[in-house]
This record gives C-alpha cells, sequence and structure tokens, in this order.
C-alpha cells in the first residue's frame, strides 16, 4: 500500500473524481468484510456463542471509527516520528483537512484516505476475536480493542506503510496487509490465548460448527469485500497494477481452496464445506501482501502453497495445547507469514516496484527484507498483545465465569440468544395439546344394537 508521496508543486496530480469514486467503493467493500467476517465465525461456533462472536466483529465498528477519527489516523499516518510513531495535529479529529485537500501524490481527498484506511483498521481486531470464542467477557474485549489499537495497530501499521516508517523505508513490501493486518492479529491471537488459557472442554467435548451455510455465506462475503481490501490499495488504477492485483486476489483464492481441498481429501477423506471455506479465506490471506508483486502463475503457486500449509497448520493446537478457537493462528499468522516471505521468491520486479524475488534473478536482498519485517511484527504483537490480555485479566477479568460458560455467553453477556427453538413461530406442536374439534361436520350416526 503506497504512503504519500511528496511531489513537486508543479507535477502535483489533480483531483480524480474517477479514483474518488473507485475508492468509495473500495471503502465499502471493505467495511462489508467486518460484517463478513462476524457471519464466517458466527457460524463455526456452536449455537449458545453465535451472538457473542457476531457483536465482537461489530463492536469494533464501533469503538475503532471513534479512536480513528479522535487520534488513529494521525497516529498511523501523520508526520512520522522517529520511524516507530506519526503524529499531525490537523489530523486529530480530522479537523484541519480541506474537502478537497489530495492525499500526497494521489489524485484522491485525504478523507477518502482516512476512510478506506479506518476500514482497515476496524477489521483486524475483528480477526482476533475468533481464536477467544466462547469464554471472554465482552466489556474486556471492548477494553482490549481499544488498548490493542492504540499500541499495537496504530504502530505498526505506520511501520508497514506510514511515509518515514522504518519497516517501509527497509523496502518490505506489503500491497494490503500481510504484516499489518494478518500478522499482527494472527500473532495478538496467540498471545491472548495464552493468556487465557484454553475453552472448558477443550479436546474432549465436540465443539462443531453449528451453521455451515453461515459459514459460506461468511466466507463469500470476505472474498467479495477482499476485492476491495486488495485492488484499493494502490489508490486508484492509472497505471494498471491495481487491475493486476484484482486478478491475482480471484487466482490465488481459488488455488488456495483446491490445494486445502486436495490436502483434506488425502488426510481424512473427505471434502467439506468447513475446508473450502477456509482455503479460500487463506488464499486471501497469503495473496495480500504480494499480489502487486507477483504474476498470475505466481499467485497459482502462492495460492497452492497456503491453501495447504494452512490445513497442516490448524492441526498443530492440539499437538502443542493452545486453543485457537477458529484457526486464527493457523490461517492468518500462518497465512500472512507465507505470503509476506514468498514476495522474496516470486516478486517479478515489473509489476509494484522493480523489487525481483529469488526466482526472478533478484537473489536473496528482499527475501531478506520480507523476513525481517514478518519476524518485527509477530514478536512485537504477540509480546504487547499478550501484556495488554494479562493487564486486563488481572484488573476486571477477560473470561467468563465457567458456570457461564457452559451455559452459554449469548445469555450471559446479551441476553439473548441466536436462535428461538421455543418461539410460536417454528418448531413442533405441543403433544399435550388436543387439536380443537370440528364443529362444521355432520354428527354421525349412532350405531343401534340388534
Amino acid at each position: 500500500m503506497p504512503p504519500g508521496i511528496t511531489t513537486l508543486a508543479a507535477d502535483a496530480p489533480e483531483l480524480s473524481a474517477a479514483n474518488t469514486g473507485f475508492m468509495l467503493i473500495c471503502s465499502a467493500l471493505v467495511m462489508l468484510m467486518t460484517p463478513g467476517l462476524a457471519f464466517f465465525y458466527g457460524g463455526m461456533v456452536r449455537v449458545k456463542s453465535t451472538l457473542n462472536m457476531l457483536m465482537m466483529s461489530f463492536i469494533s465498528l464501533g469503538i475503532v471509527t471513534v479512536l480513528w477519527v479522535l487520534y488513529g489516523f494521525s497516529l498511523t499516518f501523520g508526520s512520522d516520528v522517529g520511524s516507530v510513531i506519526g503524529w499531525s495535529s490537523d489530523y486529530v479529529g480530522l479537523s484541519g483537512i480541506g474537502v478537497t485537500e489530495l492525499w500526497d501524490g494521489y489524485t484522491i481527498p485525504v478523507y477518502v484516505f482516512a476512510a478506506f484506511q479506518l476500514m482497515f483498521a476496524v477489521l483486524t481486531p475483528a480477526l482476533i476475536s475468533g481464536a477467544l470464542a466462547d469464554r471472554v467477557k465482552f466489556t474486556a474485549w471492548a477494553l482490549f480493542i481499544v488498548l490493542w489499537v492504540t499500541v499495537v495497530y496504530f504502530p505498526v501499521a505506520h511501520w508497514v506503510w506510514g511515509s518515514g516508517g522504518w519497516l517501509f523505508e527497509m523496502g518490505v513490501i506489503d500491497f494490503a496487509g500481510g504484516t499489518a493486518v494478518h500478522i499482527n492479529a494472527g500473532a495478538a491471537a496467540l498471545g491472548v490465548i495464552l493468556v487465557i488459557g484454553k475453552r472448558i472442554g477443550f479436546k474432549k467435548d465436540p465443539m462443531r460448527p453449528h451453521s455451515l451455510p453461515l459459514v459460506m455465506l461468511g466466507a463469500a462475503l470476505l472474498w467479495f469485500g477482499w476485492f476491495g481490501f486488495n485492488a484499493g490499495s494502490w489508490l486508484g488504477n492509472d497505471d494498471g497494477v491495481g487491475a493486476v492485483m484484482f486478478l491475482n486476489t480471484q487466482v490465488a483464492t481459488a488455488a488456495a481452496v483446491l490445494g486445502w481441498l486436495v490436502y483434506e481429501k488425502l488426510r481424512h477423506g473427505s471434502f467439506t464445506t468447513l475446508g473450502a471455506a477456509s482455503g479460500a479465506v487463506a488464499g486471501l490471506v497469503a495473496i495480500t501482501p504480494a499480489g502487486g508483486s507477483v504474476s498470475p502463475l505466481g499467485a497459482i503457486a502462492i495460492g497452492v502453497i497456503a491453501g495447504v500449509l494452512c490445513a497442516m497448520a490448524v492441526g498443530l493446537k492440539y499437538k502443542f495445547g493452545y486453543d485457537d478457537s477458529l484457526d486464527v493462528v493457523g490461517v492468518h499468522l500462518v497465512g500472512g507469514i507465507i505470503g509476506s516471505i514468498l514476495v522474496g521468491f516470486f516478486a517479478t520486479g515489473g509489476v509494484q516496484s522493480d523489487a525481483a524475488g529469488l526466482f526472478y534473478g533478484g537473489g536473496v536482498d528482499q527475501l531478506g527484507k520480507q523476513v525481517v519485517g514478518v519476524v518485527a511484527v509477530l514478536a512485537y504483537s504477540l509480546v504487547v498483545s499478550a501484556v495488554i490480555a494479562l493487564a486486563i485479566h488481572k484488573t476486571i477479568g477477560m473470561r467468563v465465569s465457567e458456570d457461564d460458560e457452559i451455559s452459554g455467553i449469548d445469555q450471559v453477556e446479551h441476553a439473548e440468544t441466536a436462535y428461538d427453538f421455543s418461539g410460536t413461530g417454528g418448531g413442533s406442536v405441543s403433544r399435550t395439546t388436543a387439536p380443537a374439534p370440528d364443529t362444521t361436520a355432520a354428527p354421525k350416526a349412532k350405531k343401534v344394537d340388534a
């Protein structure tokens, strides 16, 4: 994702109605990804946690939007301070920005860029929630979002995309969020679950998805919204790079579905809908950092590799004993690492930039930069997220009580349930109620004994 680039006055771009409209549509598509994620996660949990899972995504829309306006945009994309954070007083409250003021070096208004980036900031903490299903207090989760985006997401996004950010200046390639979004969220998920522990009954009780149709719906919405997430990250399409990213998004995702399903068939003997949906998300995650640097053939390779390796990775939680409820670590952390590292192999040097990967004569230079970016974001997010979770856990408490977890977090935290099985609009007819007599039928003649 290109940050602001200072240009000479003579070369200053003019506002483009086409690019502005395109970016507004892309912003709406990225916003749709958060409700899509809510459905994806909501279908994967048990019935008693469905609403809580939906709400954990939806509350991010409320909290992060307000924080982004107040100070988040300034911390992320303000003037660089020490290569680790940004700050611009004009961006505080978005109060010092002109209506037609352009984002430096581009043909879209600052307001449009801020709106687009806001949707990334909303989605990223929502991704974490899938690892914490069934057992986290809603108030604790809301507080975690506030603290996490402030001290983890905003700084890391500045490192990766902000002009002056140390990873950006190093030359780490992350087109749309392999490090800043997916590794960041996946590492945070791992840090938090190591603090709060396992669900009651982990590895003992069946914890199967309660609604695979909801999972497939969520995956479809994510796939649809991801075109805005990825193609929009070039902030316009005057040079065709966004079009390449759009195509690569589709290609890698399709390849990952196939890779996951083939692995699943060979390993477990079945092609599952959950596997297809998870494979799609794995491909979307992996192509996110790489799609602007690789060819469609490279996108196929990245998709297949991500589909297979992420399918393998989701089982690691049983081997190592960490309870990643909905495979955030296995899909987002591992998928983000795969996509970010494979830039160093498959970058052609002819799309997003002239940086070429190992397979295209670029040597190991770009690969080394990608590894540094992966390790830095993973380590920072893992440690700081665990510290935040521990602080909340030791103060207001991060988990619901054992009784509340067993009875169901929906009723405890939200006083609602996802499905009303006892309502008058459905369910079986009570067997204790006799049907009303038919008074319109003619009376039967009595039998007279001879």
